[in-house]
């Protein structure tokens, strides 16, 4: 008699995640359905619909859902997330996003605040620190040293007692800097003109206008003269002017703060990192401000008596100095059973930075100085030890800024997650990190409109047999070039030193393309971004994110939206301001957005096409004006090539208009509408949009980081010959890449190395990539070689 296997549990019948009819963005009513404890990679070109697929609908939906678990008062302190638009979820489990946002920029976040390393450094030296200067919050740099003492009021057993009370904090924040590590020196000629009057506009500050609230306010606060030129202002009156500490006043019947200049510049623009400013007031820090690092803590942050206390003569200040491989080390050499379960948290902590490639890094890097690919490794820290399991993790091209040498550790780190029992999608592009997906999901078959639908479901095999755009190109390799072009001339670099370089000294060779290389950490930004990109007729193309509300978009962020503006008032003979929607254009029921948003509290906010003018943004009456016979929305809607074709020729023909519209195709941005908001566009296509911008530029000398970021492997080949087409017009153009595809294109290689932090910061190789190929003599030589198939 045989005995049959007992019925599978219904509990182990949900091993799918379904998606039923995704509608986001550009998603044509998707259906697919992903497996779960599976490693699952999305793949298509840019602006497929991969991130409207896997973070706007999947990671979004599981987010909101688990919001909705918490009590209403908690969800009112939380960002309200409306419901993706899908008919059907099914099979979901928590979602942890590990994606490209750059890490807080705020001045005072470091690498060891962003991963809890420093709260537990700050234990280890309350602990076992000589002398014993106090709680951990003595080696916080955020945490002031205060003290008080004073009488205070009791009802004690019926009676008014008086006492007198003292207390004591004891931080370590330095007090020169207040736990910033640099101070700031503020140039006055560049804040004021002293030859003229407050009301001639003497104040240079952005935004300090007399015509608004400041005009208000100094004329009406009676402790000086708006009228009299600055520099015949008394002592006092200048330093009311300046330094004057806030003070109630009353000005036309309103309550109101006046304080001095200084210190509102310092708290409004000097409190934050200068990066995230706008780029009119960031112009004027770089030009009013110097900032030097602070003399009393020489950069540490930390007060004297923080720094006075001491492990095996290591203060917190040198190990958070230290590199953390280094760091590592001196940590596991540590013997101390009282404080053994803190020793053995810290010690996995610093051993998964080394682990996932960052071991270059140090505990005092701020954060907002770290690349995309950076902050994506930092995040994955605290989630590489976790015995949480059947979570879905979503990673958004984990293997950016990668050197290949690296990418096989980090598709290990994805191995591992997978095998815990968690489900790891990965939006990806390179072909080493699409090998060892379990399924992988195809979108396509083109971009934007052309795009938002699924062209394959299955193996990676079975994806190289498609005939997809991806299935086509996954076997690409771009040959090394019979001959490369011949220098016009050097661009010196000597002695550089910034972060890890050790002396470098080397000629960047103009009117070719370079390409920088070397592992991550080994110095390639230090060197570029540090002795070259701030020289004179050097246009730098970073990765810091681009700026840009919903009403932005790739006609306002571009400039290309005046010329069209003005293109409309001439055929109408109206203003051009008629034609934005951020003006006196403007729709005036939504103001200019199309759509009405109506906040409900803890629950997701609700938007409605605007009834008044159906989600065209503009006032009936300037709808009217034609140009072309279409209106100004229509212009918006169009995808840029065809705008480029209708402002290319005939009636229509608008020089300045096209000539940015054919950047934007040259870039690969063709399918994007003018009109779309750039708070949709993903992270490689906002590059590109930066891109296009500044090709506009009058330098000679292009430095791109990493411009194939984001980009889809039939992309890599249009973004080669753009490059190509530079130099060609006599530019010179540096790239600091890791795609080997850019590598064999180009003329010139200068590879760093030979590994990353303080095994790096040198030179390793100069020469043509045929060359590197040849000598084998580096890690960039050897996976060059392996790519070109030597």
């Amino acid at each position: 008699m045989s005995r049959r296997s007992p019925a599978p549990h219904v509990a182990d019948s949900h091993d799918l995640i379904r998606v039923h009819g995704a509608r986001e963005n550009n998603l044509a009513d998707v259906s697919l359905e992903i497996p779960k404890r599976r490693l699952t990679v999305f793949t298509g070109v840019s602006g497929s619909g991969k991130s409207s697929l896997v973070f706007g609908t999947i990671a979004a939906e599981s987010q909101r859902l688990i919001n909705e678990t918490y009590s209403a008062f908690v969800q009112g302190f939380m960002p309200t997330l409306s419901r993706p638009d899908v008919d059907l979820l099914e099979g979901l489990t928590t979602a942890i996003t590990i994606d490209q946002q750059r890490m807080g920029a705020d001045p005072r976040s470091t690498v060891g605040t962003a991963t809890d390393a420093n709260a537990m450094l700050r234990i280890l030296f309350s602990r076992l620190g000589q002398p014993h200067i106090g709680s951990p919050q003595a080696f916080s740099f955020n945490v002031a040293s205060i003290s008080g003492a004073g009488a205070v009021t009791l009802e004690r057993a019926g009676k008014t007692v008086k006492e007198r009370r003292s207390f004591s904090i004891t931080g370590g924040m330095c007090p020169r800097c207040e736990g910033r590590g640099s101070v700031n020196d503020i140039d006055l000629t560049e804040v004021y003109d002293e030859s003229k009057s407050l009301a001639e506009g003497a104040l240079k500050i952005p935004g300090y206008s007399m015509d608004g609230w400041y005009g208000r306010i100094f004329k009406g606060c009676g402790f000086f003269d708006p009228d009299k030129p600055i520099r015949r202002f008394t002592k006092k009156q200048l330093h009311d002017l300046l330094y004057k500490e806030p003070t109630k006043i009353k000005v036309d019947g309103i309550n109101l703060t006046y304080e001095g200049l200084i210190p509102r510049i310092q708290k409004s623009m000097l409190a934050k990192d200068v990066d995230s400013l706008q780029p009119h007031v960031r112009a004027f820090v770089e030009r009013a401000v110097t900032f030097t690092t602070c003399p009393e803590c020489d950069g540490t942050r930390l007060s004297a008596q923080a720094r006075s206390s001491k492990i095996d003569g290591i203060s917190i200040a040198d190990a958070c100095a230290m590199q953390i491989s280094d760091l590592a080390r001196w940590v596991a050499a540590l013997a101390a059973p009282s404080v053994a379960p803190l020793l053995t948290a810290l010690r996995h902590t610093l051993d998964s930075f080394v682990e996932i490639g960052l071991g270059y890094l140090s505990l005092d890097r701020p954060t907002g100085t770290l690349s995309g690919g950076e902050s994506q490794r930092v995040k994955m820290i605290r989630h590489l030890g976790s015995s949480l399991t059947d979570v879905t993790y979503v990673f958004d091209e984990p293997t950016i800024g990668l050197h290949p040498h690296d990418i096989q550790r980090m598709n290990d780190l994805l191995l591992r997650l997978r095998d815990k029992g968690n489900t790891v999608l990965v939006v990806e592009h390179k072909p080493e990190a699409i090998a060892i997906a379990d399924h992988v999901v195809d979108l396509g078959p083109g971009a934007g409109t052309e795009g938002g639908e699924v062209v394959f479901e299955g193996t990676v095999e079975g994806l190289r047999a498609s005939g997809t755009v991806t299935g086509r190109h996954l076997d690409d390799r771009i040959r090394l070039k019979p001959s490369v072009r011949t220098p016009s001339g050097m661009l010196e670099v000597r002695g550089a030193s910034t972060h890890n370089l050790c002396g470098v000294d080397v000629d960047i060779p103009l009117g070719v393309l370079v390409a920088v290389t070397g592992v991550a950490g080994s110095g390639k930004s230090s060197l570029i971004h540090g002795s070259v990109s701030g020289r004179d007729g050097v246009v730098s193309v970073d990765q810091t994110p681009i700026r840009g509300s919903r009403r932005s978009n790739p006609a306002t962020y571009t400039g290309a939206l005046d010329p069209i503006r003005k293109a409309f008032a001439k055929a109408n003979g109206v203003k051009p301001a008629l034609f934005s929607a951020n003006s006196e254009g403007a729709c005036p029921n939504c103001n200019g957005a199309g759509v009405i948003y109506t906040d409900l509290a803890m629950m997701a906010g609700v938007a409605t096409t605007c009834e008044v003018c159906e989600g065209k943004r503009f006032l009936t009456s300037v709808l009217e004006y034609k140009f072309g016979g279409r209106d100004i929305s229509e212009v918006l809607a169009m995808p840029v090539t065809e705008a480029e074709e209708f402002f290319g020729a005939g009636e229509t023909r608008t020089p300045a208009a096209h000539a940015i519209l054919a950047r934007l195709a040259d870039v690969g941005l063709g399918y994007l509408s003018l009109g779309q908001p750039l708070t949709t566009l993903s992270g490689g296509e906002r590059q590109r949009l930066k891109l296009a911008t500044t090709m506009a530029a009058n330098g000679g000398v292009y430095v791109l980081d990493e411009p194939t970021t984001g980009l889809h492997l039939a992309d890599v080949e249009q973004l080669l010959g753009l490059l190509d087409r530079l130099v060609d017009a006599g530019k010179s153009v540096v790239v600091i890449e890791h795609h080997q595809a850019v590598m064999a294109h180009a003329d010139w290689i200068i590879d760093l190395g030979p590994g990353a932090g303080h095994d790096g910061g040198r030179i390793v190789f100069e020469g043509t990539p045929q060359a590197l190929v040849e000598a084998r003599s580096t890690l960039t030589g050897e996976h060059l070689a392996a790519y070109v198939g030597r």
